[in-house]
């Protein structure tokens, strides 16, 4: 967790939302409703802008790639392994504590998919009986409709075999901080289904409040042991959650039907 989410914003209404004051001149991406690890997402950083000859910061909106290389990585196919940095340990993981230190990001989403599973298939899990469990998707995100802006990390990895001039000579990758999930009770619950994120999965994304963004996105701010105040989870209460159709589970599926909200579960759970 997290592993799948939803981004149908535009560039122009997340430039609106986190004043970015720059964008890089690429073709924008389309609405993502099933956003999955090695994919370009959007994310929002505060770095001066190369070639500028200004060493202050600008907010720019950037396309990285899920699932973070660290610049010393050999290769780039460990990536979709580690698009989760924990933020218990993330000032002291040598993959992320150079990133945590100096290159914060926050990759704006709609909400996330988390599954539950099915209630015979924990059943057989408990009894260490063997089988593929059916899972019931939930989306979550945040009750009043606004966006989710998800804590993350971005780093830089030279390709070696390429030359400088190269498109695709360097990589430019992202990994999301998660934390506990929440215990309090859901600000809307579904009818029939969890009362609390933590009955769904035990760690959620880190979502970021307005008034932490700035202080998160400043790269003036290095030290760990301040930084990681800032990696206390929000106010309890601002979240819902509701099933949506296991659609979801198969990654090729994309479109805003996904996010429809089911009147039921369509797979037995605990609840």
């Amino acid at each position: 967790m997290c592993g799948r989410y939803a981004a149908s914003r535009s560039p122009e209404d997340l430039a609106g939302i986190f004043e970015i004051d720059r964008t890089e001149p690429e073709e924008a991406l389309a609405p993502d409703y099933n956003v999955a690890p090695t994919k370009e997402v959007y994310a929002v950083l505060d770095r001066p802008v190369k070639d500028a000859g200004d060493d202050r910061p600008v907010r720019q909106l950037r396309r990285l790639r899920w699932g973070l290389v660290p610049s010393w990585a050999k290769s780039p196919e460990g990536g979709a392994r580690m698009i989760n940095a924990r933020a218990e340990t993330v000032h002291e993981k040598p993959a992320y504590r150079r990133a945590f230190a100096a290159r914060r990001c926050i990759v704006p989403a709609d909400g996330y998919y988390e599954w539950v599973t099915g209630r015979q298939e924990r059943d057989l899990e408990v009894e260490g009986r063997r089988k593929r469990p059916r899972k019931q998707p939930y989306f979550v995100l945040p009750a009043d409709g606004s966006v989710f802006a998800m804590a993350g990390l971005y780093e830089f990895w030279r390709d070696r075999t390429l030359p400088d001039d190269h498109p695709r000579a360097w990589w430019v990758t992202c990994s999301v901080i998660t934390t506990e999930a929440e215990t309090t009770l859901l600000a809307t619950a579904p009818a029939e289904g969890p009362r609390s994120l933590v009955d769904i999965h035990p760690r959620m994304p880190l979502m970021l409040t307005p008034d932490r963004w700035d202080a998160w996105l400043d790269p003036s701010r290095t030290d760990p042991d301040d930084l990681r105040s800032l990696l206390e989870p929000p106010p309890p209460g601002l979240m819902r959650a509701y099933p949506v159709s296991t659609a979801v589970s198969n990654v090729r599926n994309n479109g805003p039907e996904l996010l429809k909200e089911l009147a039921a579960p369509e797979e037995g759970t605990l609840f």
